[in-house]
């Protein structure tokens, strides 16, 4: 997905809620893939959130881009937002939080109230993780300042699992901002895909006095570029990145500030959309949106005991 997801653990479509309740989420969007005899079963999607984080810069609106280390199991090499899978700590109630309670999240989310409030808190603490940011503060008006080897050791300790973000936030006497984010797309990763995710993306300004940092051990490279230069490269063939990368760097293009952005996500419909596949080969998947495009991204590794369809070689019509 767009984010950068950790290993995934014992999967669940639910994360760490268990349950959506008896309705549930609405269906993503998209159809079956091609037909011919069944196969595997998909494996079941793990709960995740993606920030987009924004800001403002005399050449326009920039966003913050990570590119993943090679050796990563999940997006290798690609460009993504920093975001990861749902940790079972992130729905700790403890959390302080200022700003929309979490029922308020529960349709744009397409969760329950004790996954979405995890959801928010697993974005905040991936962004953190992946960036320096902290979307948190002494209050409910205010933001933190980061800086220093002390933070910088605290960012280490959540990153490698060692402290909790309710232990970090309880410890610096913080409350979670959760008026800062904003929803704005919900993506699946493809059945056809041997790691995938269920993952919300939000969307963020960078909050005053903090400043990104190339910390995390997950990315080989971290920028803020503007999202048309982005999408720029990646036609060049500079970048790769998976389709709900691109697709969201295309939409936010579109606006001029991070203010307008997080505008323009008041009152945004979110429908889950899961890609669908329409022809594979030897290290790349086809992969059909719900707008009629279709991509080109590279196949995932085979999962353990399940070989790789030898298919063609060369993907039809290259295309990103």
């Amino acid at each position: 997905m767009g984010g950068a997801p950790g290993p995934p653990g014992p999967p669940g479509p639910s994360g760490p809620s268990g349950s959506r309740g008896p309705s549930g989420p609405p269906g993503p969007s998209g159809s079956p893939g091609p037909s011919g005899p069944p196969g595997p079963a998909p494996v079941r999607p793990r709960d995740a959130a993606t920030v987009v984080l924004l800001r403002d810069a005399a050449g326009g609106l920039e966003v913050f881009l990570l590119r993943r280390v090679l050796a990563m199991a999940f997006a290798a090499g690609m460009t993504v937002f920093p975001g990861g899978a749902v940790d079972e700590r992130d729905a700790d109630a403890a959390i302080g939080w200022a700003g929309p309670p979490a029922a308020d999240w529960t349709s744009s989310l397409a969760a329950d109230e004790r996954l979405a409030r995890a959801l928010v808190c697993a974005g905040v603490r991936e962004t953190f993780e992946e960036s320096g940011v902290l979307l948190a503060g002494p209050t409910a008006a205010e933001v933190c300042a980061v800086d220093g080897p002390a933070w910088e050791a605290d960012r280490a300790a959540v990153e490698t699992g060692g402290l909790s973000l309710a232990g970090l936030l309880a410890r610096r006497g913080l409350v979670l901002r959760a008026d800062l984010l904003r929803p704005w797309a919900h993506w699946i990763t493809p059945e056809a895909e041997s790691r995938r995710y269920d993952t919300r993306f939000l969307v963020a300004a960078l909050p005053p006095g903090q400043s990104t940092r190339d910390v995390t051990s997950e990315a080989e490279a971290v920028e803020w570029v503007r999202p048309a230069d982005a999408l720029a490269e990646l036609e060049r063939g500079e970048r790769t990145m998976l389709p709900p990368t691109t697709v969201t760097l295309g939409e936010i293009a579109g606006y001029g500030t991070a203010a307008d952005v997080l505008a323009g996500a008041e009152g945004r419909v979110i429908t889950p959309i899961m890609p669908r596949l329409v022809a594979r080969g030897r290290g790349w998947l086809r992969l059909a949106l719900p707008d009629g495009r279709e991509v080109t991204v590279p196949a995932p590794a085979a999962a353990p005991g399940v070989p790789r369809d030898p298919g063609s070689a060369r993907p039809p019509g290259g295309g990103r």
